[in-house]
């Protein structure tokens, strides 16, 4: 059946002025996002988190098809689960299966596999990708661009989170199939990241580290 199309009523034209300056705040808004590795167990408001997730779920996607899945974790049980799981891969990355490049990469940054994090922050957010939606009779469609897809819903939720005025932490623990297990998704779902968020510990530091210049990362062709 053929879409329904209705006028664009949403776009709202703005002063250039305006709109050079909505960028340039913008950009300071999110230049002073830091991933976080130290947290406070100060739990967050559900309100905020459900707000992010609903502007996560705007993400433009393949066909609409909307292939993606959060699992908001609290429970301190099922987050100790978690964190004994991703420690175990994070131990076999570390001591075996990284190679030497990507240790050489890392060590600036001072992480390695214990985790405590995954226990200490409010809020561990597991984004599941979703390959392929299984109908009513059992018969599979195919969802279109679903990394992208997600990648793109995590961004926003991500940005989100850092504007309500929380701090985040992008973790990957490979594989992350266990999650699958321990979340109960179901099989047509993979695990794409696991997004710890919730208030800085007052201790908290982050490296110093400096991100490319706009020459380094973009080209114009006019």
């Amino acid at each position: 059946m053929a879409a329904q199309f209705i006028p664009l009523t949403t776009w709202e034209e703005r002063p250039e002025a305006a709109m050079c300056a909505s960028a340039a705040a913008f950009y300071e808004e999110v230049r002073r996002r830091r991933t976080v590795r130290e947290y406070s167990d100060r739990p967050v408001p559900r309100d905020v988190i459900e707000q992010c997730l609903l502007a996560a779920g705007t993400a433009p996607n393949g066909a609409n098809r909307q292939p993606w899945h959060f699992v908001v974790i609290t429970d301190p049980a099922t987050k100790s689960r978690i964190r004994e799981a991703a420690e175990t891969e994070e131990r076999a990355f570390y001591e075996g299966r990284a190679p030497r490049e990507w240790l050489d990469a890392l060590e600036p940054l001072g992480t390695g596999p214990e985790k405590p994090f995954l226990e200490t922050a409010p809020v561990l957010i597991a984004i599941f990708c979703r390959s392929h939606e299984i109908l009513e009779d059992g018969r599979r469609t195919p969802n279109y661009y679903v990394t992208e897809s997600v990648g793109i819903a995590t961004g926003i939720l991500i940005t989100g989170l850092h504007k309500s005025g929380l701090v985040t932490l992008t973790h990957t623990p490979s594989p992350m199939r266990f999650l699958n297990t321990l979340l109960g998704r179901p099989s047509n779902e993979r695990a794409f990241l696991i997004l710890v968020a919730g208030y800085p510990a007052d201790d908290a530091t982050v490296p110093v580290i400096e991100k490319k210049a706009l020459a380094e990362i973009a080209t114009f062709i006019d």
